[in-house]
């Protein structure tokens, strides 16, 4: 007997779900409004230090920091824009007089207008890359295909190549657009080798093959960003018989609508909460109020779901209109709460394109832990280095196969049937779904530090950790335990048994263990609201009691353990700061647990 979250889940009251929809929005929009005005208060700091341009909404500056956003922005104005409509229009054109050269029209379309931005050079570039990866693939051995994909992704961050390169622009964007189509062009390439060396007769002609694959390589929608279409896909999908079109002009219109919808949301973002710039100085993310703290934290993972959802909406829509089926569209970020659930549901293209190349043929889940363990982590190292291979990233692959193997460790683990007999016997099905969340929120706060940790850096997701984590583990601490009078302390007597001292130190590490739990608990509460929409894995929602101010007295007998632990405090909060008020509500975690639930805690540490 298994465990199938997607059966035994059992429907909660109406409203009981109204309640957390209504307690997630309101804290969504007041961390939001929080941030919207720490914002508008620095907004002269800001400007000086960033240079915040002219919005386009009358009282608002628009900032311009997130570089991904600003280059795609440009390069869409300045031209890829009108190419993507001209392949529309070519397509259309050679669909309906000449579909025998349609696919061929699509490919020479592809190269030229690839040959107006990259340059003759930087396309040079490319083709080097197709002839070398499709003479290899003509050995039909695996392993050598890897080893000259990895050369040649490799190769784009050797200092000397990247100066000779970066010599044929004027300008350095031109120089990362010839990156960002080589990187992703070499997913193309490791597709079409590993499928060749699985079904080498494909085609029968090297002529024909090697058509297939320009075509492949320089299709102009995915060419530039995305998303990912393995070569057997867009090989059948190609060759399907010509068919009564269901993408027409209502679904252009719909589509393009959508799209500037969510374009003109992503502008909206960086009018009216400069968080970009926010997150490139430490100073702010260190004043930042702790509603506003997570507002940032909500905002900058929101944006880069509404920025995908334009970079990859275009794309898709233009593939649709060429009977292509592309990848779903990213799922909403707000929703994830799990690692294995962020990766097959955001990028999905890349999430099939690594089951398909990487975990798969290295033994998956079919041939042992060990083999699952280490198929996982090539993945994600690979991952990793088609990214660049920055120490932050390096740290953000880590920790997303770590999270991944826990996931997946815990999901074995209830599914045996023994332990699920047990839960099944003492609890009711809704308790179930609310204790299936306790182990939700664990993967939930490690998934919100993940992705600061992608998109802003060490720096960003460093002080993320100390203030929404430590210090609140520390102020935890602090209010159940007790901080120590340090006069009071200095008075207390040094000769205490070894006994009370060992016993003490088990004692705060216990304390601090829970404490942790309780904060990871608290942080992934507020994902319940998602139930009724998305049940792969059920919530837990907690009310914490609510208090009055409490006054800390020093515990004399525990006297030389607290007095390290204050030693260890002050290395993550100033006095001034152990002054401040002590939430147990969750202001200090990412996701903004409604403030109202509870009473403040203020804390006293008394000098």
């Amino acid at each position: 007997m298994t465990l199938n979250p997607k059966v035994q889940l059992a429907p909660l009251p109406r409203t009981e779900i109204l309640f957390y929809w209504f307690l997630s929005f309101g804290s969504h929009f007041y961390s939001f409004y929080e941030l919207h005005r720490f914002s508008k208060e620095h907004e002269a700091g800001l400007d000086r230090e960033f240079l915040l341009e002219t919005g386009f909404f009358k009282g608002f500056k628009r900032d311009a920091s997130d570089f991904e956003w600003a280059f795609w922005t440009a390069w869409a104005k300045k031209s890829l824009l009108w190419t993507l409509i001209g392949h529309a229009v070519i397509s259309r054109l050679c669909r309906t007089l000449y579909p025998q050269l349609w696919v061929m029209a699509l490919t020479v379309y592809g190269f030229l207008a690839a040959s107006s931005v990259l340059g003759i050079k930087g396309v040079a570039v490319l083709v080097v890359h197709v002839a070398l990866s499709f003479l290899v693939a003509q050995l039909r051995k695996p392993i050598l295909c890897w080893t000259c994909s990895l050369l040649l992704l490799c190769s784009l961050h050797i200092r000397q190549i990247q100066d000779i390169k970066r010599g044929w622009y004027e300008h350095e964007e031109e120089y990362y657009l010839l990156l960002f189509s080589v990187a992703v062009s070499t997913l193309r390439l490791i597709s079409f080798s590993l499928e060749y060396c699985k079904r080498p007769a494909i085609h029968t002609g090297g002529v024909l093959q090697l058509g297939w694959l320009l075509s492949y390589t320089f299709y102009h929608p995915f060419f530039y960003n995305g998303p990912i279409i393995t070569y057997n896909d867009y090989l059948e999908q190609m060759q399907r018989p010509t068919e009564q079109r269901k993408a027409g002009a209502q679904y252009l219109f719909l589509n393009s609508a959508r799209i500037l919808v969510w374009w003109c949301i992503a502008e909206y973002l960086i009018h009216v909460m400069y968080m970009h710039a926010i997150q490139s100085n430490e100073t702010y993310l260190e004043i930042l109020p702790p509603w506003a703290l997570g507002g940032l934290a909500l905002a900058l993972v929101q944006f880069f779901f509404v920025k995908y959802l334009v970079l990859f909406g275009l794309p898709s829509m233009l593939a649709t209109l060429d009977q292509l089926v592309p990848p779903g569209l990213p799922r909403c970020v707000s929703i994830m709460y799990s690692f294995t659930g962020m990766w097959r549901h955001f990028d999905k293209g890349l999430y099939r394109w690594l089951l398909r190349y990487i975990y798969v043929p290295l033994g998956g889940s079919h041939h042992g832990v060990l083999y699952k363990m280490l198929s996982t982590a090539l993945a994600f190292g690979f991952v990793c280095l088609w990214h660049g291979g920055h120490d932050y990233l390096q740290c953000w692959a880590l920790m997303n196969w770590l999270g991944v193997l826990v996931e997946t460790s815990l999901k074995a683990l209830f599914g045996l049937p023994s332990l699920f007999s047990f839960f099944e016997r003492h609890c009711s099905a809704a308790m179930r779904r609310r204790c299936a969340a306790l182990l939700c929120a664990f993967s939930t706060a490690m998934l919100i530090l993940s992705n600061l940790l992608f998109l802003g850096g060490i720096h960003v997701s460093r002080i993320f950790w100390k203030r929404v984590f430590l210090q609140a583990c520390i102020w935890l601490l602090c209010f159940f335990f007790r901080l120590p009078n340090r006069e009071t302390s200095a008075s207390s007597p040094a000769h205490l048994p070894a006994k009370v001292i060992a016993s003490s130190i088990l004692i705060q590490l216990g304390a601090r263990l829970i404490a942790a739990v309780i904060l990871q608990l608290i942080i992934g509460m507020w994902t319940l609201s998602h139930l009724s929409l998305y049940q792969e894995y059920p919530f837990f929602f907690f009310s914490p009691v609510s208090m009055g101010p409490y006054h800390v007295v020093p515990t004399r007998r525990f006297w030389s353990v607290e007095q390290r632990f204050y030693s260890f405090a002050q290395l993550f909060s100033t006095e001034s700061q152990l002054k401040t008020q002590l939430f147990v509500t969750p202001t200090q975690s990412l996701f903004f647990i409604i403030h109202n639930l509870s009473q403040n805690v203020h804390f006293q540490y008394t000098i």
